[in-house]
């Protein structure tokens, strides 16, 4: 049995959908609002993210590998021999790309030949062994050998606490004391600049020299 409601109920019912729709739509804006925040919150709560590669930190000087009782030998291109490195010790920086070398001993061998030798108590080395920097009782000797014109120079010794030697330059350098011997002679100085290749020798600083006579030396 069905009910039939009078015209007047039906109008108030009407009129009562009809407010609580507008109703609605008045907070619709603010409703849909706040679904989109909660719907952005969601995304950037799972959506995956790519972490940045970490800024490159720079190396600390600190040795990456030792060397103990060891020899290293260079070469050049054409397979001759260039350099040997004998040390009680190693120390590769790669930071730097040096090797700090106990007791070192080197032996290098210039293009014409010529065959220097050089000793520390420690020395600092380039990769490839054509910069070295003796520490402690330095000693840097040349041996003798004819010259382009065919004379013979004779060897040439250098010692002091600092050398600064330029293998494939043949030059040596120091900002300290150092004497060398030449020969018979003996010069010292506060500083010393020598270029094997120029045949030039430049002492400075307080310089002493004694020259023996030329049938003695």
């Amino acid at each position: 049995m069905s009910a039939v409601l009078p015209k007047p109920a039906l109008f108030r019912g009407r009129a009562m959908v009809r407010g609580a729709w507008e109703q609605v739509s008045i907070y619709l804006p603010i409703i849909l609002m706040g679904l989109m925040a909660l719907g952005t919150y969601w995304l950037a709560r799972n959506t995956p993210t790519f972490s940045m590669p970490d800024a490159a930190r720079p190396a600390r000087h600190e040795p990456d590998y030792y060397m103990r009782d060891f020899s290293v030998k260079t070469f050049n291109a054409d397979g001759r021999l260039e350099t040997e490195v004998f040390g009680t010790e190693a120390r590769h920086y790669p930071d730097t790309d040096t090797l700090e070398i106990d007791k070192p001993r080197i032996r290098a061998f210039s293009v014409r030949g010529g065959l220097t030798v050089a000793t520390a108590a420690m020395a600092l080395s380039n990769a490839d062994a054509s910069e070295v920097q003796l520490i402690g009782d330095a000693k840097v000797t040349r041996e003798g050998a004819k010259g382009d014109d065919g004379k013979s120079a004779p060897a040439i010794e250098f010692r002091g606490e600092f050398l600064h030697v330029f293998v494939t330059t043949e030059q040596v350098r120091s900002h300290k004391p150092v004497t060398l011997i030449r020969g018979g002679d003996t010069f010292s100085a506060d500083k010393l600049e020598y270029d094997n290749v120029g045949r030039v020798i430049q002492l400075d600083g307080r310089v002493r020299g004694t020259l023996q006579p030329s049938g003695k030396r």
